[in-house]
């Protein structure tokens, strides 16, 4: 591409800049190769500025940075995480605009909630990608995600990959961390969703009003707005917004849209869905209360599109469910083991709800809390877990750089004083093997934290680890 066209095409003046084709547009100085745009970003422990001359020695044909780097070829900008944004969607011809988004933010319950409007989407004649935390999907092509929302270059060339495939829309979650990056800079959303907002990140964020903060960007940037007025911080994420808002509820009938007569089985839920002038009955092959408001917000989300509601709502009772996220473990045993990605106190909270209302036996719970997150949520965690549970077991979760043993001892400080019974075991192996042993019939093992991940991370080093497979391990022995 010429450094014109992508200049322009990204909305900035090419005065003063030398005629170039561009290869490559990257923030990582690693990849710098010739005829690429090295875009300089300062993170918290390295500031791209500094590697500018080294970048252009590695054949960088311009360089965009926030201040002078002492490079002949350079664009100065306001924010240069922006820029990497605007760069990579004018590299890939603004891919976006050909595709109609749809953003879904919020603590808990957006992969749950794309995946299942994908699923609704498609079985409507609609061809879809999905952008998020387990996979990111382009018709029949699958691939792993490194992260909830990818960066910048990433999930253009994902868009590109889309439009190329014939989707027509696209759903992604969008991040806290992906909002304050400006990883999405310059899309625009025909519906964004807000699911819920509860204490996660505050490692990154710091304070929970920076985090508000955050995921209000989503709503700065769409037409219309679904949210779930059953959570106190909605008000705040449309707060100064000009997008048209449509609520949705569980508990309110002065909402748009709300749920009635919700019935927990075990082998699912089912609601009446109110609208305006309608109603249609959900069935949901997925337990939960969470599961009303997941399906709620992607059936309201589609009906804003133009779906139509009776449609939505049969297409809905035939979803399946997602990976990681109530995930029943085979296992030919007379108890039952459940995998769940919560990982948050709200999302503990939740999941041990729902399991509480078809539990027929005791519900014996497994986790842990990742190393170099947020601390504040591990006692947190810890006496939700007692309180829910009738036998906790305390491990390790993606210990990282953290003393694993140290992690361990301050979730279990949150359960000082409970009756349930606790028992800490760090090795994680160790612990699934203990609940299974104890386990008796008609109980519940839930393993919670690590969902859909396939992978355990100990200092820095990312090894395999799947919680299918180790139980199926441990079961076989």
């Amino acid at each position: 591409m010429n450094i014109f066209t992508l200049l322009k095409g990204a909305g900035y003046d090419t005065a003063g800049i030398a005629d170039a084709e561009v290869t490559l547009v990257t923030e990582d100085s690693r990849k710098v190769k010739a005829g690429s745009v090295f875009v300089c970003v300062k993170g918290a422990r390295f500031d791209g500025h500094d590697v500018a001359a080294d970048a252009v020695a590695h054949g960088a044909v311009l360089v965009v940075a926030e201040r002078d780097t002492g490079v002949s070829n350079q664009l100065i900008v306001k924010d240069s995480r922006e820029a990497f944004s605007l760069l990579s969607a004018s590299f890939f011809g603004n891919p976006s605009r050909k595709l109609r988004l749809v953003g879904i933010t919020g603590t808990n319950g957006k992969t749950t909630t794309c995946f299942l409007l994908k699923s609704v989407f498609e079985a409507l004649g609609h061809k879809t990608g999905l952008v998020g935390t387990v996979k990111n999907i382009v018709g029949d092509k699958e691939y792993p995600a490194t992260l909830t929302t990818p960066d910048p270059f990433e999930l253009n060339s994902l868009f590109a990959e889309m439009v190329e495939a014939g989707c027509e829309f696209c759903v992604m979650e969008v991040s806290s961390q992906a909002l304050a990056q400006q990883r999405v800079a310059g899309l625009h959303y025909e519906v964004a969703a807000f699911t819920n907002l509860t204490q996660d990140h505050l490692d990154y964020h710091g304070t929970f009003e920076n985090y508000i903060a955050a995921k209000h960007k989503l709503f700065e940037n769409c037409d219309k707005a679904v949210v779930n007025c059953d959570d106190d911080a909605y008000k705040a994420m449309i707060e100064g917004t000009d997008c048209s808002v449509v609520t949705c509820s569980a508990r309110k009938d002065s909402a748009d849209y709300s749920a009635k007569n919700i019935e927990h089985k075990s082998g699912g839920v089912s609601y009446i869905l109110v609208g305006i002038g309608r109603l249609e009955r959900i069935k949901m092959r997925i337990p939960g209360g969470f599961t009303v408001y997941n399906s709620m917000t992607a059936a309201v989300c589609a009906i804003q599109l133009g779906l139509p509601f009776a449609d939505v709502a049969g297409a809905l009772s035939q979803a399946a469910g997602v990976p990681g996220r109530i995930e029943v473990v085979p296992t030919d045993t007379d108890y039952t083991v459940i995998i769940d990605y919560a990982h948050s106190p709200d999302g503990l909270q939740n999941i041990l709800a729902a399991l509480r209302k078809i539990a027929q036996g005791k519900i014996i719970t497994v986790f842990g809390c990742g190393g170099d997150r947020d601390r504040t949520k591990r006692p947190q965690m810890g006496k939700i877990a007692a309180d829910m549970s009738d036998f906790v077991v305390i491990t390790s979760d993606n210990p990282r750089t953290e003393d694993p043993a140290s992690i361990v001892a301050e979730v279990a400080e949150g359960t000082k004083g409970a009756k349930t019974h606790v028992v800490e075991i760090v090795d994680r192996t160790q612990a699934i093997e203990f609940a299974l042993k104890k386990a008796k019939k008609d109980d519940i093992i839930l393993l919670a934290g690590k969902g859909h991940e396939t992978y355990q991370i100990i200092g820095t080093e990312k090894t395999h680890y799947d919680e299918r497979e180790v139980v199926r391990d441990l079961l076989a022995k």
